[in-house]
């Protein structure tokens, strides 16, 4: 027996001293660190307490920085890896629609409140809720507190996400929302709407009237909060997100950035089309806009407004704006995209970022080297293509990976 209990012990001192039990060690010792700053904000002893005992980091997190691992990077974000046939799949846009349709009837005291009010359409609110929780059913994964106390101590975000954890504190202790309906996403966002703790102390919106500000259970104060979150990033009221057109056969597609706008009269003398006959207003004309081709030169094209870029504040991906307002579209309008997604394949985000750096180092590209082949990211291939005596289409192909590889 004496042996027995001599080796359970070398045991226990050898799971003591471990690299993960170190690890833990320092983290706990992390999270009492930040006692001062949440005691400052107002959160409770008995709170911090209450909330912080046992909790543990979650190391299968994506976009951590963990000592003596790659960076995990977030490779599974669906608006990085898919192409656009597959985010913005028409199977998952009809579905939506019709149930669209139907809750705008069911919450339509509140909608028509929001429109009134915010200037944002029911449809665009409806669409977000639909994009982010499956109108409700989608029952997100991950315990809040852990993911922002996570990133804030490994995360590649550590002083957004220290803060973020200290105001989920906040919300906890309030009593916004019970510890086991605070569920996230891997990066913490919460609610029926997908807002960080941050965001909902900015813009949450008690539209029920009942005293407070509820995006987990209220649909009427989640869909308030979106509205009152696009205003707060500069909503524009009675401005549409982007319009499809027709390109010419000679577009530029290098022009598909933010920085060059001009009004849309003048993007159609340059031989862009409203699909199906579109006629526009002479406000509508006279709106600033961008051009806008995801799948560079092979896909539909858009001249997006400014409210395109404010629901991309949102979540910063085209595919996600496109599938919003789409969506949004779609719940008054049957009508798909008129020009269809191609046939295109995604090249690896390694791949992406092996570009992305090429072209930095050449100075066609000052971005983050992010592997997500983004507007600014189009262009600058589109500039080296041009540069390389390649086809010019915008779009990250094995063919500009070859090229680069060859030096030119």
């Amino acid at each position: 027996m004496g042996g027995r209990a001599l080796v359970a012990g070398l045991l226990l001192a050898l799971v003591l001293h471990s690299p993960a039990r170190a690890a833990d060690a320092a983290f706990t010792q992390f999270i009492a660190s930040l006692w001062p700053e949440a005691q400052a904000a107002g959160v409770s002893r008995a709170t911090f307490h209450a909330e912080t005992r046992g909790l543990e980091p979650d190391y299968k997190l994506p976009d951590l920085l963990l000592p003596g691992r790659p960076p995990t990077g977030a490779p599974a974000q669906a608006e990085f890896v898919q192409v656009p046939a597959d985010y913005v799949k028409e199977s998952s846009i009809a579905r939506l629609a019709a149930e669209g349709q139907k809750l705008m009837q069911q919450h339509r005291t509140a909608l028509t409140e929001i429109e009134k009010r915010f200037g944002v359409p029911a449809t665009v609110v409806l669409a977000i809720w639909g994009r982010e929780t499956d109108y409700g059913r989608y029952r997100l994964p991950y315990d809040t507190l852990r993911v922002v106390a996570t990133q804030a101590y490994v995360g590649r975000r550590k002083d957004q996400y220290r803060t973020e954890f200290i105001l989920a504190l906040k919300l906890l202790g309030e009593g916004a929302v019970a510890r086991k309906d605070f569920r996230s996403s891997w990066a913490g966002a919460t609610g029926l709407t997908q807002f960080l703790p941050s965001e909902y102390y900015k813009h949450g919106i008690d539209l029920d009237g009942d005293g407070r500000v509820d995006i987990w259970h209220s649909v009427a104060d989640a869909l308030a909060s979106a509205a009152q979150q696009l205003v707060n990033k500069g909503w524009q009221r009675g401005v549409r997100w982007a319009y499809e057109v027709k390109a010419p056969a000679n577009v530029d597609c290098t022009m598909g950035v933010p920085e060059v706008t001009k009004p849309i009269a003048e993007w159609l003398r340059l031989g862009f089309v409203p699909v199906r006959g579109q006629k526009l207003s002479a406000a509508e004309l006279a709106q600033p806009a961008s051009l806008l081709q995801v799948e560079g030169i092979y896909g539909p094209s858009f001249l997006t407004t400014k409210n395109y870029f404010v629901i991309k504040e949102y979540n910063f991906s085209d595919l996600y704006v496109l599938f919003v307002g789409h969506l949004a579209d779609r719940m008054t309008s049957p009508q798909p995209f008129a020009t269809p997604w191609s046939a295109s394949t995604q090249l690896r985000s390694a791949d992406v970022e092996a570009m992305q750096r090429h072209l930095t180092r050449i100075g066609l590209y000052k971005d983050k080297l992010d592997g997500k082949a983004g507007m600014q990211t189009r262009a600058a291939l589109g500039a080296f293509q041009k540069s390389a005596g390649l086809k010019v289409d915008c779009w990250p192909s094995d063919a500009v990976l070859r090229a680069m590889s060859a030096g030119r």
